[in-house]
């Protein structure tokens, strides 16, 4: 009788668990939890006031003026969302070579996240520091000639 025999059938002595022996591997292997704690909601910001307009490539989405996108917020801080990412949508004649509007004080995004951070201190904010929404060529930094 071969040591995978016995007397109870054909069944291994022993059954290594070595996906489960140590508490890294079990934790890699662990069910997941998503939360609104583990979000980051993506926000894109206009110019205007009382401006909404849906973003065709993103079903579901709007890019928003600042007023409405406190709104747009004060639901997310109510939902428990923790941190929004804002993109802004800059008007073209607001674009230049040198990206001048993404250092500019009163800039879109500037004011959008000025705006969040009063209203709503307890959310997060994160922009993206790519150039391309402020660039007329469209690349995300300055072109050397």
């Amino acid at each position: 009788m071969s040591r995978l025999e016995t007397s109870r059938g054909a069944f291994p002595w022993v059954r290594k668990r070595r996906m489960r022996r140590d508490e890294f591997s079990r934790r890699l292997m662990r069910e997941n939890v998503l939360t609104a704690n583990d979000l980051i909601y993506p926000m894109f910001v206009l110019e205007g006031e009382g401006q909404r307009e849906a973003v065709a490539s993103m079903p579901g989405i709007e890019r928003f003026s600042i007023d409405l996108l406190l709104r747009e917020a004060e639901e997310l801080v109510t939902l428990g969302v923790p941190m929004v990412a804002l993109f802004p949508v800059t008007p073209q004649e607001r674009k230049s070579l040198d990206a001048a509007e993404a250092y500019n004080p009163d800039g879109l995004a500037q004011r959008a996240v000025r705006a969040l951070r009063e209203h709503f201190p307890e959310l997060g904010v994160m922009t993206d520091v790519a150039l391309d929404p402020f660039t007329t060529h469209g690349q995300d930094g300055i072109i050397d000639d």
